[in-house]
């Protein structure tokens, strides 16, 4: 069984939003194109939504004198520091108006806990810290997607999003882990790129964790 992981396409990370990923809107038309012509391949189509209290710790506006892009350590890890960005039930935290929603079967909301930070769909970046440290996976901070694929007896996912360098990357490195097959999708990418480079190294830690790297035309000849 397979399924299609689309990752935070919401209003915020689209031009014009509070934290938008250069391109961010071009990945939409990607997700569209894999959701309808990949009905036949996909047995489920999911989304990840960062969803977001208002005053989240992850916010530069919490801390006087901070801006985005700083660093401080919350809940024990180093976190970076975001624009306010999807706040719950605002239009910022939507889906992009032009996805094809109603062919979405599930989403999991991550983010929720003001106290930390939460990248990967699967767990919050502290559940991250806690998986390295004890060598496998850890289930606090635990969004229910895993169990939810679970019980749906899902091993394959093909994943695209937002950014590539942030919620795409630890999402793929935690399928990874839990032992998916994972297939991302390139062209159904978009990186913040805080750091020259940093879309070339978080595709190749995707890599480094065992996860394959394809394009969305690709994939649908595969059928």
């Amino acid at each position: 069984m397979e399924a299609l992981l689309l990752i935070d396409l919401q209003n915020d990370f689209l031009p014009g939003g509070a934290l938008a990923v250069p391109g961010g809107d071009q990945v939409i038309q990607v997700a569209n194109h894999l959701l309808t012509a990949g009905q036949d391949q996909f047995q489920y189509a999911i989304a990840s939504q960062d969803w977001h209290p208002m005053g989240h710790g992850s916010f530069a506006s919490q801390y006087p004198g901070k801006k985005p892009g700083q660093t401080l350590i919350l809940s024990g890890i180093q976190q970076n520091l975001w624009p306010d960005h999807c706040v719950q039930n605002s239009f910022g935290s939507e889906f992009s108006r032009d996805l094809r929603i109603n062919l979405i079967d599930a989403v999991f909301q991550k983010g929720t806990n003001p106290a930390v930070d939460s990248y990967s769909a699967f767990f919050d970046n502290r559940s991250q810290f806690e998986q390295d440290l004890a060598g496998g996976a850890c289930r606090s901070g635990d969004t229910g997607l895993h169990g939810w694929l679970t019980a749906r007896n899902i091993k394959c996912l093909t994943v695209l999003g937002l950014a590539t360098d942030y919620c795409v990357l630890f999402t793929v490195i935690d399928a990874c882990k839990l032992g998916y097959s994972v297939q991302v999708v390139v062209d159904g990418c978009r990186a913040v790129n805080v750091n020259v480079g940093d879309e070339k190294r978080a595709f190749e830690a995707m890599l480094s964790a065992g996860a394959r790297l394809s394009t969305s035309d690709k994939i649908i000849k595969k059928k």
